[in-house]
């Protein structure tokens, strides 16, 4: 029972990182207001192929709630009608959430696929906290914890919408993807609870503080770089997409703060790298830690110095996300071998 639970709280595990990853895709592309609504796009479940359907026609059948681009602007209907020879206002009310009412179908179905892949993502961990109740009766946190981030996945899709809603706003983008690292570690602890433990070894206080402290860089790290993405889509709503080599011209003091950060993360675990491999302790983990920061370096002077070759962004970001998930692993392993030997 609880192997075919684990296996499912990691395939939802799985389903949630590819949502992250296709949120890069979407924020790479600039597809974030490819649906200008929530949860439907453009007023429909399968959103248009082409700009036409969203335009007004004569003699047209007209579904209640479907949008279209009339003078710049979204007007949703209001009730199931055919359209007359003219155009009649009456049958149309202005949609009020935001102004932006651009068409662009690859931009619209980036943004639909990223949508469908967290609908996915929710549905699994809905079935995994129905799954959960096997345990009630052995294990009542299993249960609680599954549900509770079944009302994690549904805040995130709430600030998804008022990430639409305000028109890309990176303060709420920024929550967004917070919110995504917090069910990736609750995701995490999940899977912990539902297998046992090896204590090969045990881990003093101090290096486990230090593992934990790892962690919290890395969650800085991706705050920090979150402002800096900000001022990237500032510059390229300034100077445009084409001219990739100012987008970190003169760059604000996030960026320099961002930068010599990640020279601390770097210290920092490279210290623990070393411990773990003098107490001959399982490197497996730390390993892919240090190869992650290595390519996480390499994409950021790829940023900087060769102006954001393609893929870059999203692979800086979607590795980031990956590394805290193995550190949050690793605090849980740390946390689960107590000791009150002195430090190593």
């Amino acid at each position: 029972m609880k192997i075919s639970f684990q296996k499912l709280a990691k395939i939802s595990l799985v389903l949630v990182y590819l949502v992250i990853v296709a949120g890069a895709v979407v924020r790479m592309t600039g597809s974030g207001m490819g649906c200008p609504d929530w949860p439907k796009c453009f007023g429909y479940y399968i959103p248009p192929t082409d700009e036409q359907t969203l335009l007004w026609e004569a003699n047209r059948e007209f579904k209640k709630g479907q949008v279209i681009i009339k003078n710049e602007s979204l007007l949703v209907s209001n009730a199931d009608f055919v359209s007359d020879k003219t155009f009649n206002s009456t049958n149309w009310e202005p949609y009020t959430k935001h102004d932006y009412a651009i068409f662009n179908v690859w931009h619209t179905w980036i943004e639909y696929v990223n949508r469908l892949i967290g609908a996915l993502a929710g549905l699994a961990t809905l079935f995994l906290a129905v799954f959960s109740f096997k345990f009630w009766k052995q294990r009542k946190r299993i249960v609680l914890f599954s549900w509770l981030i079944v009302f994690a996945m549904g805040f995130q899709a709430w600030l998804g919408a008022t990430v639409v809603y305000s028109v890309l706003e990176p303060v709420k983008i920024t929550l967004h993807m917070v919110m995504a690292l917090v069910i990736v570690a609750m995701l995490i602890y999940l899977v912990y609870l539902t297998k046992e433990v090896e204590r090969k070894y045990q881990l003093t206080k101090s290096l486990q503080y230090l593992i934990g402290f790892a962690l919290l860089f890395t969650l800085v790290q991706v705050v920090l770089g979150t402002q800096v993405r900000q001022f990237v889509d500032e510059q390229i709503d300034l100077v445009g997409e084409d001219m990739k080599s100012l987008w970190l011209n003169d760059p604000t003091l996030q960026f320099y703060v961002h930068r010599s950060f990640s020279i601390l993360v770097f210290a920092l675990n490279v210290y623990l790298w070393m411990i773990f491999r003098k107490n001959r302790y399982e490197t497996s983990k730390m390993n892919w830690v240090m190869a992650i920061i290595g390519l996480e370096i390499l994409t950021g002077i790829a940023m900087y110095y060769i102006d954001f070759p393609f893929g870059s962004q999203p692979a800086h970001l979607v590795l980031a996300s990956i590394l805290f998930g193995i550190q949050f692993s690793l605090v849980l392993e740390a946390i689960s071998r107590r000791t009150t030997l002195k430090t190593s």
